[in-house]
Parts: structure tokens; sequence; C-alpha cells
């Protein structure tokens, strides 16, 4: 194998603001980039919850003018994205601030590919299609799970197709990324379950991933321990500050592992079911994760024995293969304590769509590193497993 081969790259933002108060930062650090007019994209319950208006406070104090688009929606669309960068345009801005989950961080990364390099959202559709640098980014996180945040990931759905579209770009990681327990404190327990299973998940992909590193299975393992310690505390009070702050360390782990060592099938199954029936990411990849690993398991036995050990339980005296069965029902039943659906049917997947949904999965760029490679009727069966 040639050298270039064995070169890996590790992406992360430029700069990353943790812990309790992170957020009274964003002035300063917005100044620090430049940004006199930035569009903050967030959504109507943040705005809702009074968020919106908080965060644009910070930024007039630092003499910056914000324009509010909180029009972002979950499973962000196309037309989300295009209408976004209308109001970018129209109120000539010239940065961009996101506020919220995944779908506020991505339709944000979806407007700034466009201020920066002009066409539609489906240019970019792929790996590294952008050529122009996004004007200033920051992201300031209210969830403990998507780490879109701080992550070269944007996730589209094209509402012709019916098809999530994966964008895997270096240049939509944020500049700045502010990950804050407070402004999470807020969240529903179903949300906070169904974000840190998305979190478990990017965590376990990456560990598996074909293309992990030592730097990865670091950041990957630390992230299962904290979400398998603190995941359960965080659902069952919200106010527990210490589980929310954790979690947010788990999750941002969580994404530096993926962000540099991808992903698998879980996710390429789980877009399909967003993009199909616009269902929430975070449950879809809850219910997949085991049944897509109980297929993966001979390909990265000593991985899932790791897995195990991560999660606290005790494998010592058992055989690779027992331990790391214990894993996968150590997944399942975090997931049905923080009251994650156990079958897709109960989110209304219908089996005559699952044909469709996997051949759409094969062609999904998140499946590429997937340790064992499934051909479509393997990709039926997990669907149907999972049902």
């Amino acid at each position: 194998m040639a050298l270039a081969d064995q070169v890996y790259g590790f992406f992360i933002p430029t700069v990353t603001l943790m812990g309790i108060g992170a957020h009274k930062e964003l002035g300063a650090q917005a100044k620090a980039l430049g940004m006199t007019k930035p569009l903050i994209v967030t959504d109507k319950g943040i705005t809702a919850v009074g968020l919106t208006e908080q965060i644009a406070a910070i930024l007039r104090e630092a003499g910056i003018k914000p324009v509010i688009f909180d029009e972002a929606i979950p499973n962000p669309t196309d037309a989300n994205v295009h209408a976004g960068i209308k109001a970018y345009k129209d109120n000539g801005c010239d940065s961009i601030v996101s506020l919220g989950g995944g779908s506020s961080h991505d339709c944000g990364k979806g407007v700034g590919l466009l201020a920066a390099g002009g066409g539609k959202i489906h240019d970019y559709e792929g790996v590294n299609k952008s050529t122009k640098p996004m004007p200033p980014f920051i992201s300031i996180n209210t969830t403990a799970g998507t780490a879109s945040e701080m992550t070269r990931f944007c996730i589209i759905t094209d509402l012709s197709r019916k098809v999530k579209m994966a964008i895997v770009d270096w240049r939509v990681t944020p500049n700045i990324a502010i990950n804050d327990p407070l402004l999470m404190a807020g969240m529903p327990p179903g949300l906070t379950a169904a974000t840190g299973m998305d979190a478990l998940t990017h965590a376990v992909e990456a560990l598996v991933s074909t293309i992990a590193t030592p730097v990865t299975d670091a950041c990957a393992l630390m992230a299962i321990e904290l979400i398998s310690k603190y995941l359960r505390p965080a659902v069952a009070n919200g106010a527990d500050m210490n589980a929310r702050d954790k979690m947010a360390y788990a999750e941002y782990l969580a994404g530096m592992a993926f962000n540099n060592a991808s992903l698998g099938h879980v996710h390429a199954m789980a877009h399909q079911l967003g993009g199909f029936y616009n269902l929430p990411h975070g449950v879809c990849n809850a219910i997949l994760l085991p049944w897509v690993e109980k297929f993966n398991l001979i390909a990265k036995m000593p991985q899932f024995v790791m897995i195990a050990k991560a999660m606290g339980e005790n494998v010592e005296g058992m055989s690779d293969r027992a331990a790391a069965e214990v894993a996968l029902e150590a997944i399942k039943t975090l997931s049905v304590d923080v009251g994650i659906p156990t079958g897709l049917k109960q989110l209304g997947v219908k089996e005559e769509d699952l044909k469709t949904m996997a051949e759409n999965a094969q062609k999904d760029a998140c499946g590429f590193t997937n340790p064992r490679c499934p051909k479509l009727e393997d990709v039926i069966n997990i669907y149907k497993w999972a049902l």
C-alpha cells in the first residue's frame, strides 16, 4: 500500500467554547470573526422560548446587527435552504449564526454553501463539492446529539426524491462552536433521549468504521462511556446540570470521532427513513443501531468487546463473541430505559417501502465506511429485523 493511502485528516472547528455560561462569549467571538450583520438560522420553537432574542441581544450589545431567520424545520429541506439564502441576500447579511440542534446547523450550513458558491443546494451533494470558503460561521448548540455544530457533515432532504442528501465538505465546518449546557436544560425528555442515542450511534459507528484511527477510537470510547453513565439521569431530570454538562462533552467527542472516521449503515438507512417519512433522526438511529451492528458483529468483534466494557458491562471471562453480544444488549437496554420506541412499525414504517429505502441506502455516502459490505437483500433484512 502506498504511503498516501495511509494518510488521515482530522477536522474540527478552529475554536470550540464549552462549559456552563460559554454562550456569553458570543459577542466577542463574533467581533473577532468580523461579523457585522449575521443571519441567525434557527427554528420557531427556539424563538418561542425566548432563546433567539437572548442570542440576538448578545450580538447587539457587541455592536452587531443580526437578522433572524427562524424557519429551519426538522429534517431541513432544499426549499428550506433556498428560503434561507433568499433571506441572507435580501437583508445584506455577511455571516451566519446557527442556533439550535442539527436541523438549524444543517440549514445554516446549506445557506453558507450557497452564499459562497451560488447555485442550488443539490450541487453540493457528495464529498467536497464546494470551491469557495463560506462566510464567517458560529454554531450555538442547544441539543446533545447531532454534533452538527462542529462537523463537516450537512444533511438536507431533497423533496422531489424523498431522499436525504449527504453533503460532506470540510468547508462547512463552523469557525466557532459553542456548547453550553445551560442552553440544553430546556430539552424535554424525549428530545434528550433521541439526541443522546444519536450521539451513541455516532460513537459506535466511528469505532467500527473502516477508517477509524487511534485518535477517533479514543474519542468514541470516551463518548460511549459518558453516554452510558449520563444519558439516563439527563432524561430523568433535565435540570441535572452535571448530567447535561457530561452529555455535552459526550456528543462533542462522538462528533470528533465520526467527523473523521465517518459513519456506517445505521446512518445510511436512517437517512432514508427521515427522507421517506420525515421521522426524527435520533429515534431512527436508536432503533436501527443494534440491528445493523448485529450484522456488523463478525467484522469488528474486538471493537464490540470495547463497547461492552465502555458501557460498564462485566465481560470478564467471556469469549469475544459473547462479550460482543453483551454490547448489543446493553445498547438495547439503554434505548428502552430512555423511552425510545422498540420498532419501526411504531413509527408507521411500511414493509412495502423497505426495498426502495434499501436501494437508496446503498447509495448513501455514510455507508461507504461500514465495516461489512451488505448486499441489497441484507439491508432489506436489517430493516425487517428493526420493524
